[in-house]
């Protein structure tokens, strides 16, 4: 059987594709798919216990069994209604999800989404630094799984409403090259009460930064690196 595989942030790099088409036995199950790359490239075998991997735009466990014309995602962890502007910048939008290549409306987005009933609403903004470690930062450049990256935030703020109680969330990121000061994610979140809505932004960012298939690769005078992201959440499935 064939299948499509995906490879992302450093993944690539050690492959030297973003992406392959694979003839496997059939039953073949994700972790025979990880065996397969740990054993043609020898810097793939240190990150394959750390990485996720998913099916058809959904995280996987390992033992999952392989069809034919699947797409597989090997990932490796994560670094992470608008207005009439932010809509024509999306290049994937959900209901309160978008991801952009252009530089984030901030104002327009926070002002569209208040509404009379509302007592808070609280904006967070991730922005490209200077430096990394005490190294000084050029530029960022941040590449995504794009359609499953979309569907996990819009996974995200449809569970900090219902956990949350808040009335209503958007969250926005930024791909490709970003320098130092500009936006890289926008969270917005709107609510009757205030510790509600930075409760909700709190959660969403922390979350997004280990479950939302972005990566972020930083340039210096002296060459460039994938960003460390953090581990994978223990709900989600890695091979062995």
């Amino acid at each position: 059987m064939r299948i499509r595989v995906l490879l992302f942030g450093q993944l690539k790099d050690i492959v030297g594709r973003p992406e392959e088409s694979l003839e496997l036995q059939p039953g073949a199950r994700l972790s025979d798919l990880v065996a397969h790359y740990s054993h043609r490239f020898a810097k793939f075998r240190p990150l394959a216990g750390s990485i996720a991997c998913s099916i058809n735009q959904e995280y996987a466990s390992a033992s999952a069994v392989l069809h034919e014309g699947d797409e597989v995602g090997l990932l490796p962890p994560v670094s992470g209604g608008t207005d009439a502007q932010a809509r024509t910048q999306a290049i994937l939008e959900s209901k309160h999800c978008a991801i952009v290549l252009e530089k984030i409306a901030t104002q327009q987005i926070a002002e569209s989404l208040k509404a009379p009933q509302d007592g808070a609403t609280v904006i967070f903004e991730g922005i490209v630094r200077n430096n990394t470690r005490g190294r000084p930062t050029l530029y960022l450049d941040y590449e995504a799984y794009k359609p499953m990256a979309i569907n996990e935030m819009e996974r995200l703020a449809q569970a900090a409403l219902e956990q949350f109680k808040v009335r209503d969330v958007r969250l926005i990121h930024r791909l490709g090259r970003l320098q130092i000061g500009e936006t890289s994610v926008l969270i917005v979140v709107a609510s009757a009460h205030r510790g509600a809505a930075f409760e909700a932004c709190r959660w969403i960012i922390d979350t997004l930064k280990k479950t939302v298939p972005i990566w972020k690769k930083e340039y210096f005078d002296d060459g460039a690196v994938w960003a460390d992201g953090e581990p994978f959440p223990e709900d989600i499935c890695r091979p062995q």
